[in-house]
């Protein structure tokens, strides 16, 4: 199927000879890739897609070479979310996607009791008309999230083209691009061994429905996550590069909790370790106290381009409030 015209919210396409009979909807995302299979699905049962001059309702229909198939596309529906000038550190952005580097503090998603001042109300407000439109909605697709309290560098789709094509390799862990996620992060005494592999499943507390848990294995969901103990920071803390290759929810903070070495500062999994504090200097005392947050930044992201393929590298350095806490523990940044 070749795509032979295309006007404001209108679009032709004629099914190829070599192709033979096959699905409408497989047609139509062969011929019009920057639209999503499920988002042209729905175009075709509301009424927006004819075939040689009739209108058609069922994306199973089957469609001969040769058909001539048209597509009108409505103007993408306001965002739901309000659009809030914020201040956002852009690290890269580009037609198909923007790369921000979150501060701590920042929710990336209005949610109860966070409906406004999220990174996704900024966003809409940064990025104005160059949001095409995710499902027919103009708001960013968010690929993947930081917690609140975690800063660093996160990559967010502006179309449905880069949004299916970001999300199928953070899916598949990498496998359809070079993808890398490393975080940095101080956590309680030296794991043993210095470097190794965390593989546990993890899945939503029952006791505690805000928490994640480790679960048995064929429960929850599979999760891995590589370490590499940068340095010790004294007797009493040291200093990791974490790299994800699964990405569940709060993922290193759980495995390493769960080994026994939860990250300074995370109120949620290392609340046992509080006392622990007392053992520090007094300068690092007061630099964990003004921390306020899980000592944890996501430093490096990296992918394939979804529209050329071209690999992205992006580095963020730790932000200064856990800097000053690596100063007082006696470590360089």
């Amino acid at each position: 199927m070749q795509d032979i015209g295309t006007g404001v919210g209108f679009r032709e396409a004629t099914v190829a000879d070599g192709e033979g009979a096959q699905r409408l909807d497989r047609a139509l995302a062969l011929a019009f890739p920057e639209m999503s299979r499920s988002r042209l699905q729905e175009l075709v049962r509301a009424g927006h897609v004819r075939r040689d001059g009739a209108t058609v309702l069922d994306p199973s229909l089957k469609v001969l070479p040769g058909a001539r198939l048209s597509v009108a596309v409505p103007e993408a529906a306001p965002a739901e979310p309000l659009a809030e000038p914020l201040a956002l550190a852009i690290a890269y952005e580009d037609d198909d996607l923007i790369v921000i580097d979150k501060p701590a503090g920042l929710v990336v998603h209005p949610a109860p009791g966070h409906e406004g001042g999220t990174l996704v109300n900024g966003l809409i407000a940064h990025c104005g008309e160059s949001l095409s439109g995710i499902g027919g909605v103009r708001r960013p697709g968010i690929v993947h999230r930081l917690d609140k309290d975690t800063s660093g560098l996160l990559v967010v789709a502006k179309n449905d083209l880069a949004h299916r094509g970001l999300t199928a390799q953070f899916a598949d862990h990498g496998r359809s691009g070079p993808l890398e996620r490393a975080y940095r992060t101080l956590v309680w005494g030296t794991p043993e061994p210095r470097s190794g592999t965390i593989e546990a499943n993890l899945a939503r507390s029952q006791r505690n429905r805000e928490k994640i848990a480790v679960v048995r294995a064929g429960e929850g969901r599979h999760a891995i996550t590589h370490y590499v103990t940068e340095r010790p920071l004294g007797p009493e803390v040291a200093l990791l590069t974490c790299r994800l290759e699964t990405g569940r929810t709060h993922q290193i903070r759980v495995h390493l909790s769960h080994r026994g070495h939860p990250l300074l500062g995370d109120a949620v999994y290392g609340s046992a370790f509080k006392t622990k504090a007392a053992r520090l200097p007094e300068p690092a005392q007061a630099a964990l106290r003004d921390l306020g947050r899980q000592a944890l930044h996501a430093g490096l992201l990296g992918f394939a381009h979804p529209r050329t393929g071209k690999p992205l590298r992006f580095e963020s350095p730790v932000p200064d409030d856990m800097a000053r806490l690596m100063r007082a523990l006696g470590g360089e940044t």
